[in-house]
Parts: C-alpha cells; sequence; structure tokens
C-alpha cells in the first residue's frame, strides 16, 4: 500500500474536532463556529446558573475573558475527543499579569448540531483561584 493509499484509508479527525481546535486557538473567533441561538453556562456556576444566551453575548463572554487577562489568555490543550454531538476538550487556562500568574486546569464540554457548536459549559478545576486573578484585571 502506497503512502497516499495509506493516508487515504486512515480517517483524520472528526470535524468537529477541528472546530474546537479553533476555538481554542482564538477565543474571540468562537461566533464563527456557533449556531445563533448557542448556550454559554459559565464556570461560575450556582443556585443561579450564569448562562449568555446568543452568538453575541457569547463572544462578547470570551472577549471579556481574554480583556480580564491582560490579552494573555493561552488555552493549552492536551486532549480533544468530538462526534456528531458532544465533544470534551482538557487543558490548562493560562494567563499572567502584573507578576501574577494564573494556570488551572479546564474541561470544556461543548454540544453540536449540524456540525455548529449549540451549547458549551465551562468546567474549571480551580475555580476560585482564576476568579481572584480576573477580579484583578476588573479592577485595571
Amino acid at each position: 500500500m502506497s503512502a497516499d493509499e495509506l493516508a487515504a484509508a486512515v480517517p483524520g479527525p472528526h470535524p468537529n474536532v477541528e472546530t474546537l481546535r479553533a476555538v481554542y486557538a482564538d477565543l474571540a473567533r468562537i461566533g464563527e463556529y456557533t449556531s445563533a441561538d448557542v448556550v454559554l453556562h459559565a464556570a461560575e456556576r450556582g443556585p443561579a446558573d450564569i448562562r449568555y444566551v446568543g452568538r453575541r453575548a457569547v463572544v462578547d463572554k470570551e472577549k471579556e475573558l481574554i480583556r480580564l487577562t491582560g490579552d494573555t489568555l493561552v488555552m493549552d490543550v492536551d486532549q480533544i475527543v468530538a462526534d456528531d454531538h458532544f465533544g470534551a476538550v482538557l487543558g490548562v487556562l493560562r494567563a499572567h499579569r502584573d507578576g501574577d500568574t494564573v494556570a488551572v486546569p479546564f474541561c470544556g464540554l461543548w454540544r453540536f448540531r449540524d456540525g455548529l457548536i449549540v451549547e458549551h459549559w465551562e468546567n474549571a478545576y480551580e475555580l476560585a483561584g482564576l476568579t481572584r486573578f480576573l477580579a484583578h484585571g476588573q479592577r485595571a
């Protein structure tokens, strides 16, 4: 079997894996991959689930996260798994600002419909540390 035949026989990653790679490479572009009625469930959950509904609200939320990290946000992705319906991404959120750094493991859960993101659940391992770091950016 030639190299070309072997490459054709081995399927590449699912298209939704590629979508998630693109999103985590540049969160500000998330709107390019979402349905108009997308729902984002923020990591700050509790009795009042904080949800962002609609493409504009989700894009604005992610841009605010980038701003609060002083534009130093990096989503280091370790693993992505996805199919037609769901996706999961494991990694570490990293940022630094004014001599302060944060590195928080995360697990992003995603739901897809017709190749578009329709729902996302943010999950941060150590939300309190991330919240403290982001609060510093709110004062800036």
